[in-house]
Parts: C-alpha cells; sequence; structure tokens
C-alpha cells in the first residue's frame, strides 16, 4: 500500500520538475518544438508546476483528514 502511495505522489511530483524545466527553458529563451510560442511553454510550465503541487497538497491534506491530524479549519464538516 505504502508503495502504491509513493508512486501516486512521484507522477505529480514529476510533472512538477518537468514545469520547473519548461519555465526555466522559457526565459533563458530555449525553445521546444512541441510549443508553438515560448510564451506558451511558460504558460504551460506554469500550469504543470501549480497542477504537481496542488495534487500532492491535496493529497496530503486527505490523508491527514483521514486519521484526525487536522486542527481547525481543516476538518471536514461531515
Amino acid at each position: 500500500m505504502r508503495l502504491i502511495a509513493l508512486l501516486i505522489l512521484v507522477i505529480p511530483g514529476i510533472v512538477a520538475v518537468y514545469g520547473i524545466k519548461l519555465i526555466r527553458d522559457a526565459l533563458f529563451g530555449e525553445f521546444h518544438p512541441i510549443f508553438f510560442h515560448m510564451v506558451l511553454q511558460g504558460i504551460a510550465g506554469v500550469l504543470f508546476v501549480v497542477g504537481g503541487l496542488a495534487f500532492i497538497g491535496g493529497f496530503i491534506l486527505h490523508r491527514d483528514r483521514k486519521r484526525n491530524l487536522t486542527k481547525g479549519r481543516f476538518k471536514n464538516e461531515d
């Protein structure tokens, strides 16, 4: 079960790291041919970073709620 949880967290982490690479390449002018413009490459990088971090944060929050480790504002109202 821990291996599955690790894989669930590693894949969005890799996507977020790739997003950071896309942002860096867009800032320094290294163009990837799958994007039509440098701005699209930067926007895709930002979306990858935000999406990856949001998934990891949501996964950790869900796990902590399940184990009753959250306080006050993050508690479930159910």
